[in-house]
């Protein structure tokens, strides 16, 4: 029996029903490969049985395609080694092969009918063709037995925010069983398909599926397959294959989050139809802000490329993560054919390859629009120094958008973009998200690569992503983060991960960290207000508020400007730029970068700076949580202390920007990841003569690499504002 409350379903189950979280629950198949399944692979040559583990076949596509209909995460698995085998112990190896009374006449590396045996790239490792994955969903390649050994699956799943696992695939008494155990280690309820899964031996199936839920589940649940179908079948489409179009186009309710485009999508919306209609949007709102956008793709271009697009994806049930979604990109990162400006004119050039970020949100199907408006050489927070004019609040023409990332938070803010790609150094991608109500993503740094961009302060920059939710933020994340070894400070170490919370209190509660009182006391009545309320819905969320040390935060804050970092800015010009082109700046970066010079700042600050960053990143850090040891889990803060008018801006602009970071330029000092929120909204009546309603915005921080647990609190947050808001 089934039942189906707000998305939360429940099966029956062994030891007793199993209930899971649609919104947080993945279906993982392992290893359903050539190599395990056909004649003459790997498994066969080891000696196993193929008829039950290709039996498993048909259950796990039924399992597989009412998974995707439900728009669940999926994941796969591949067992295999990389060519030189660098990645293949010789235990593994060899073991069968030095058996005296083996039977083994092959063993890894070694060539076979489909390629060299269990290598990645060869025809054998790639999943059986009834299976394939589609290009939404991701597939990791495993060394070992289980799937968390030496493979980024963990941080994957919890980069999607998964808590429950469905599992499948072969061998059971092998690869699944191994990987059930892992998943159950690291705190994720899982529980396995009785009919999609299957080994070389039946009797072995038994016991590993009855030790699985022994003892009230000592490791997880096992379920048949049919009560899985049926608790899905709300989900189920009639369809399958290629669509065929439907005779009239259904309307597009014109929202830009990306789930609901890739939902119109696959009901057969056309991106051509998206497309005019953002056009149609930009095209008005040069009316409202002339200063959103550097360079723009022609309406005609971009369609061309749609077509392209639609061409590649003809089947809307396999269509790329962000298929269809139109984005901007700020005009300091780099696009293949067409000119940088980083807002300085005299520092542009046409850029010879696309950033990495740009690359490969592209190759996921996104629709990029254009460059947009920032502070010149993203130095600045308020959206009112660049030659290409002043961009304003989507919210009101007498208030300041925001930088150095004012496009793009415009763009989005004002309904022209799904997201946009853009930076943060000092808060470039979370202020300007704060001012004009979207979500503004940093990263850790590292973890998306900063090849191809303009740098700021190069050791602090790191990509911002610009969304309308959390969730969006996520998926785009998810698409554009991975390991680049042409970005020099790419992440490379991570500290040792945390375990899931996946059922019980400890799922819903968590512990925040909140400014001292003194440091609050920046903020204007209706930001401390406002900030207030947000405590209370935290709390009542199930957040437990913790005290903490706010000294190390602000000490870290004051390094950036005050102290030697600034003279990075400098470091990341050509050595004569400034001289040379001093009366080609804005007047306040010049300003501001004479400062610097007049500093003559010395190596023995700088290395004095160092040290104490170092000191400060330890002492903000252990008041985290971390794998063996309680902490908040996240750090909340007003996203900027007040919104200026662009009139105070412009009176004193070097002020006022240091004041706007307050509570942003510590983020990157101590390495830590950060999204800023909406959160409600105040009537500026009484600062100006014309009521205005103006957003107020919150910013969660993790410590480094928490990006995961992080996003969830704030999706949770963000959902709950809402939810209050409807």
């Amino acid at each position: 029996m089934a039942s189906l409350h707000e998305n939360v379903l429940t099966i029956e189950a062994d030891p007793y029903p199993f209930t899971f979280p649609l919104r947080s629950t993945a279906l993982l198949v392992i290893d359903m490969q050539r190599d395990f399944l056909y004649p003459a692979g790997f498994g066969e040559i080891q000696g196993g049985n193929l008829e039950a583990v290709q039996a498993s076949i048909a259950p796990t596509k039924a399992l597989l395609e009412a998974c995707r209909a439900a728009g669940m995460k999926i994941f796969h698995t591949r067992e295999g080694h990389v060519p030189t085998l660098a990645d293949c112990p010789s235990s593994k190896l060899i073991r069968q092969a030095a058996s005296p009374s083996s039977q083994h006449l092959k063993v890894i590396g070694d060539k076979g009918d489909m390629g060299r045996l269990l290598v990645r790239g060869e025809y054998g490792h790639d999943i059986v063709d009834k299976l394939q994955p589609l290009p939404s969903e991701v597939v990791i390649d495993k060394p070992g037995k289980g799937s968390f050994w030496n493979t980024p699956i963990l941080h994957k799943l919890k980069g999607s925010g998964i808590t429950h696992l469905l599992i499948s695939g072969v061998t059971t008494e092998c690869c699944f069983a191994t990987t059930l155990r892992e998943a159950n280690d690291r705190g994720f309820e899982c529980v396995g398909i009785r009919e999609s899964t299957a080994g070389y031996n039946p009797a072995f199936k038994t016991a590993s599926l009855d030790m699985i839920c022994w003892s009230e589940g000592l490791f997880g649940f096992v379920a048949n397959l049919q009560p899985v179908l049926d608790v899905l079948f709300p989900w189920q489409k009639s369809s399958s294959g290629v669509n065929t179009p439907p005779q009239t186009p259904p309307a597009w309710n014109g929202k830009l989050e990306i789930p609901d485009l890739l939902a119109s999508y696959k009901n057969g919306l056309s991106p051509t139809v998206v497309v005019n209609e953002i056009f149609d949007r930009i095209e008005k709102y040069d009316t409202v802000d002339s200063a959103v956008w550097i360079k723009r793709e022609s309406r005609e271009d971009i369609l061309e490329k749609v077509a392209e697009l639609v061409a590649r994806f003809p089947d809307r049930n396999a269509l790329p993560p962000l298929f269809g979604v139109p984005f901007t990109v700020k005009d300091s990162i780099d696009v293949q054919g067409i000119e940088t400006t980083t807002a300085c004119p005299p520092l542009a050039f046409v850029a010879s390859r696309s950033a990495t970020c740009y690359k490969k949100v592209i190759e996921a199907g996104a629709i990029y629009l254009g460059k947009v408006n920032l502070d010149q050489l993203a130095t600045g927070l308020s959206g009112c120094r660049s030659p290409y004019g002043i961009t304003h609040s989507v919210f009101s023409k007498e208030y300041i958008s925001g930088g150095s990332s004012s496009g793009s938070a415009v763009s989005v803010g004002a309904n022209l973009a799904s997201f946009s790609l853009a930076t943060d150094t000092a808060g470039s991608g979370r202020v300007p998200s704060g001012f004009n109500g979207v979500v503004g993503f940093k990263p850790t740094r590292g973890l998306v690569s900063f090849d191809g961009i303009t740098p700021a302060c190069l050791s602090l920059d790191c990509i911002a992503l610009i969304a309308k939710t959390i969730e969006d933020a996520r998926n785009i994340w998810q698409v554009c983060e991975s390991f680049d070894p042409a970005d020099r400070y790419a992440r490379d170490t991570f500290p040792i991960p945390r375990h899931v919370n996946a059922i019980g209190s400890q799922r819903d509660t968590f512990r925040f960290g909140i400014p001292s009182p003194e440091a609050l006391e920046i903020c204007t009545p209706s930001y401390r207000r406002l900030f207030n309320e947000a405590v209370e819905r935290l709390q009542k969320m199930g957040g437990i508020r913790t005290p903490i040390d706010f000294g190390p935060f602000q000490k870290a804050a004051d390094l950036l400007y005050e102290g030697t970092f600034v003279s990075e800015r400098l470091a990341s010009l050509p050595d004569d730029f400034l001289e040379k082109n001093a009366q080609r700046l804005h007047p306040v970066i010049l300003e501001l970068f004479q400062q610097v010079v007049a500093r003559q700042s010395t190596a023995v600050q700088l290395f004095r700076d160092l040290q104490n960053k170092a000191l400060y990143t330890r002492q903000a850090t252990v008041q985290f949580a971390s794998a063996d040891q309680l902490g908040i889990d996240v750090l909340v803060v007003p996203t900027a202390p007040e919104h200026p008018t662009i009139k105070a801006m412009l009176v004193d602009p070097i002020k006022q920007n240091a004041k706007l970071g307050t509570f942003t330029h510590f983020g990157n000092v101590l390495d830590l990841c950060a999204v800023a929120v909406p959160s409600g909204s105040y009537s500026a009546s009484n600062e100006i003569s014309i009521p205005t309603q103006l957003p107020f915005s919150i910013t969660f921080l993790g410590s480094r690499c928490s990006d995961s647990e992080m996003l969830t609190v704030a999706s949770r947050y963000q959902r709950h504002v809402m939810g209050q808001m409807c």
